[in-house]
């Protein structure tokens, strides 16, 4: 059983998922307690709202997005981030092709599929 990844992750050899139309991820390092992920949007790509009991802090590292916490929304670009508590229903709309930095604790274990975390 896998419960934590590799200690050394490198972008040109990890798993690129397709999760929505425009949307891909990439895990960059995890074990029970947290996950990081990276989540590439095309211009006008949508991560529809939702929630979980995960908390949840984003950088962005490049793009621009509209994000929507518990219905207030505010636009935000490269460099900026933002805090997502547990069971807060979220969203983002990508205005400006870009890329989310998410890191979620505990581990997102849906996001895992070749295991039984």
């Amino acid at each position: 059983m896998l419960t934590q990844s590799e200690n050394f992750l490198f972008k040109k050899k990890e798993k690129i998922e397709v999760v929505a139309p425009g949307i891909t991820r990439q895990l960059l390092g995890y074990n029970d307690q947290i996950l990081m992920a990276r989540v590439t949007f095309e211009e006008g790509s949508e991560g529809y709202v939702h929630d979980h009991f995960h908390s949840q802090v984003t950088y962005i590292e490049s793009g621009e997005f509209e994000v929507n916490i518990d219905g207030e929304k505010k636009l935000m670009v490269g460099g900026d981030g933002f805090y997502i508590p547990p069971n807060a229903k979220h969203g983002a709309i990508c205005r400006k092709a870009g890329v989310l930095i998410d890191v979620f604790s505990p581990v997102r274990a849906d996001f895992i599929k070749d295991n039984s975390l």
